[in-house]
């Protein structure tokens, strides 16, 4: 008897603690699918790389976006994913589950994505970069910069490929998960806006030049000149050779004719039919050909007083400026050695 009371003990032991268990475990599961609220604001959460779990808990608990700190460590542990949350800022709702939570942290379901700019990208350079990272349709984008200009200085000449071709300001922006292609121009655009100080404003118009123009101008100088320092003497030719209406000459014209960075222009290059070619026609394309940094649209307002009227850049990119064409032909006979 004794034998078998000890044996329906463990029994019962043994029952009790399995049903302790599976209670536990419904517990859990009841609690990794129940939110806090079934209303309430998203909240910006943003998680430092290298934070803990722990930590990455009880700021969610702090933030009234989960009730147990325990449960959402505990459920990261089960599956495997406490070293698994990524770092980055989070869009959370109180409505939203302790699973649903672990499952955007794990796979990075950020509330933004970052993306560069980098100076010198044209409107197809950049609509390419923004499928690459797919926060864009590539054909959408193009399409509405075509026409996009909602400051007056944008005001297109009627053979301007894209209107808003030099007013996208390079930058690196957070774009929100779900922006329309038409928000994420927009963005960029004011950022360009706001960054035209009121003194760049000024300075431009004291030297006689439109906004336009003067993006224009560093549009070119953002192609040209690969070394900043080369970027205000290479301002200042241009300047001379408006002056004296001569055409400028620009070969980045001519690539963005072509459409691609072609290592070597030929003589029939230069001849191709198009008002953006500045071997063929006086004065300034009827638009930027790119989107040009601060420096470029800076060296613009410094141009370099200088009685150079020609240049030609060595095998390393550097520029021999010359003040006649005979001092051209001579420097590009040097660099060609």
């Amino acid at each position: 008897m004794v034998i078998l009371n000890v044996l329906i003990s463990k029994k019962m032991i043994i029952g009790i603690a399995a049903a302790s268990i599976l209670s536990f475990s419904a517990i859990i599961g009841w609690t990794l699918t129940q939110p806090v609220s079934r209303t309430g604001e998203p909240v910006i959460v943003n998680i430092k790389a290298g934070t803990s779990a722990k930590v990455i808990a009880e700021e969610l608990e702090r933030q009234h976006l989960i009730k147990n700190p325990f449960v959402f460590r505990f459920a990261a542990k089960l599956q495997g994913l406490e070293n698994s949350l990524q770092a980055g800022e989070y869009s959370l709702s109180p409505s939203m589950s302790v699973r649903q939570i672990l499952t955007m942290m794990t796979q990075g379901q950020t509330a933004y994505q970052q993306i560069t700019i980098p100076e010198g990208y044209t409107v197809d350079q950049i609509a390419d970069l923004l499928a690459e990272k797919k926060l864009a349709n590539p054909d959408r984008f193009k399409t509405l910069a075509k026409s996009y200009a909602p400051f007056l200085y944008m005001a297109p000449n009627p053979n301007t490929k894209y209107s808003a071709e030099g007013f996208i300001f390079p930058d690196t922006y957070r774009v929100v998960k779900g922006a329309t292609e038409e928000e994420i121009l927009t963005m960029m655009v004011k950022q360009f806006d706001a960054k035209l100080t009121p003194e760049i404003r000024q300075e431009a118009a004291r030297r006689g030049l439109s906004i336009r123009d003067a993006i224009i101008l560093a549009s070119l100088i953002e192609k040209e000149a690969k070394l900043k320092d080369e970027q205000p003497i290479i301002a200042g030719v241009f300047a001379n050779r408006l002056k004296q209406d001569m055409p400028l000459q620009s070969c980045a014209t001519i690539q963005y004719i072509i459409g691609y960075p072609k290592p070597e222009l030929t003589i029939q290059d230069t001849q191709i039919a198009s008002p953006y070619n500045t071997y063929q026609s006086t004065g300034l394309p009827p638009g930027p050909i790119a989107n040009p940094g601060m420096d470029a649209i800076k060296a613009v307002l410094t141009a370099d007083k200088t009685d150079y009227l020609y240049f030609v850049a060595d095998k390393q990119g550097r520029h021999h400026f010359s003040r006649t064409y005979e001092e051209h032909l001579a420097a590009i006979n040097q660099v060609q050695i």
